[in-house]
């Protein structure tokens, strides 16, 4: 009986000490298993503290941005675009506007032949804007008389453009009948010049003969060449 018992007893330590080996091998095995989260955490870890913190992988990446800036930079391509752009605008200026009354300076002079059937006044428009500008056409020319205003007709030549550069001038003839009857005839006082296409006049002292002849409108009107006419007759 006691020999039974301390076989009992024995069998109670034996599954005792197995017992034990078990919960310490599952403790090991507890430790370890945690120990590999804890390894993943750190790679993970890792890895966030490069892009957080702009460690060697966000320090290559901020390089490569750098260099996708310097290929932004191919933008430099774009300033050159836009120089090329601005070369072709200073071409493009050189399409000049229309000269506008203030932009000429305008002078009449006395400019009769002698022998000829009718008088001559020569108008002079002269550019003095500080650029290019583009003129072409009739202007608008007026006599004014003790009578009232008599307006000059077109001849009906062609007319043509013409660039005028600063400083620049351009003229066209004022043809009108002399005076031949031995009366004082109808006494021009000024002349009216509105540059082509514009409606600006500019009054001048009229350089021509004192007066026009008597008539009834069968008489030779007055006539205005377009510009850059003059010397053509008309």
């Amino acid at each position: 009986m006691r020999a039974h018992h301390l076989t009992l007893t024995a069998l109670a330590i034996v599954a005792g000490l197995s017992l034990t080996a078990c919960q310490n091998g599952d403790d090991g095995t507890g430790q370890s298993a945690p120990s590999s989260p804890a390894g993943a955490a750190s790679s993970g870890g890792s890895s966030s503290g490069a892009s957080d913190q702009g460690g060697g992988t966000g320090g290559a990446g901020k390089s490569s941005a750098g260099s996708t800036g310097s290929t932004g930079s191919t933008g430099s391509t774009g300033s050159t675009g836009k120089g090329s752009g601005s070369t072709t605008g200073s071409g493009g200026s050189a399409k000049a506007g229309r000269c506008h009354t203030d932009a000429l300076q305008i002078t009449a002079k006395d400019d009769t032949i002698s022998g000829d059937p009718d008088g001559t006044v020569v108008v002079e428009l002269k550019n003095h804007s500080g650029q290019a500008c583009t003129i072409s056409g009739y202007a608008g020319v007026d006599l004014k008389t003790n009578s009232g205003t008599v307006s000059a007709k077109r001849t009906g030549q062609q007319a043509t453009q013409a660039v005028l550069k600063s400083g620049q001038s351009i003229d066209f003839p004022i043809n009108y009948p002399l005076n031949t009857t031995g009366g004082s005839g109808v006494r021009i006082t000024g002349l009216l010049v509105t540059p082509p296409n514009e409606t600006k006049t500019v009054a001048l002292a009229w350089p021509g003969a004192a007066s026009l002849p008597v008539t009834d409108g069968s008489g030779e009107p007055v006539k205005v060449g377009p510009v850059g006419s003059a010397g053509q007759g008309g």
